[in-house]
């Protein structure tokens, strides 16, 4: 539950300008939320071994929301989905805090290694994340970008296959 406090708090600092409550509602509200909630509560069924009850929710969570998340992927507090549609991430996927991404973004396995996201990583609509590589913290991931090496901290990488673009 602290989690999911907390991927809301992370998501509220998007209508800052609006008010607490306001913002509290939005973020609530937004695309999005449904599918972390959903998440969350499989990661909750799972960790009580409560199978079927995860499955349900997991299940509920792909028709509801068009969001694929497996149900062993881990992601930090501060999870944020702008737009669930088409996002398809695998269950090896580790992520660290406040990572966001934008919709049909696909971060996958390839030969049994999947990827591992630093904290504060941002990836953008259509990218995709494939094998057993690292996002460094920091680090910004271009709409359309198809990464398959790893991203050091700080970077930006866009293209196809992606490449750094800045370093801050």
């Amino acid at each position: 539950m602290k989690q999911f406090i907390d991927d809301i708090r992370q998501k509220q600092r998007f209508y800052q300008s609006q008010g607490f409550y306001t913002s509290f509602l939005r973020a609530l509200s937004s695309d999005g939320t449904l599918a972390v909630m959903l998440y969350r509560l499989t990661g909750f069924f799972i960790k009580y071994r409560l199978s079927p009850l995860a499955w349900l929710t997991h299940k509920f969570n792909v028709l509801t929301t068009g969001c694929v998340i497996g149900v062993r992927a881990k992601f930090d507090t501060g999870f944020i989905l702008l737009h669930p549609i088409g996002v398809v991430i695998n269950s090896k996927v580790q992520g660290g805090r406040n990572v966001v991404i934008e919709s049909g973004v696909v971060i996958g396995d390839e030969k049994g290694q999947a990827p591992v996201l630093g904290d504060n990583v941002f990836i953008g609509s259509g990218a995709k994340v494939i094998g057993g590589i690292s996002i460094g913290s920091n680090a910004k991931v271009g709409a359309n970008a198809v990464v398959v090496k790893d991203v050091p901290e700080n970077a930006t990488v866009v293209g196809i296959p992606a490449k750094e673009i800045v370093r801050n």
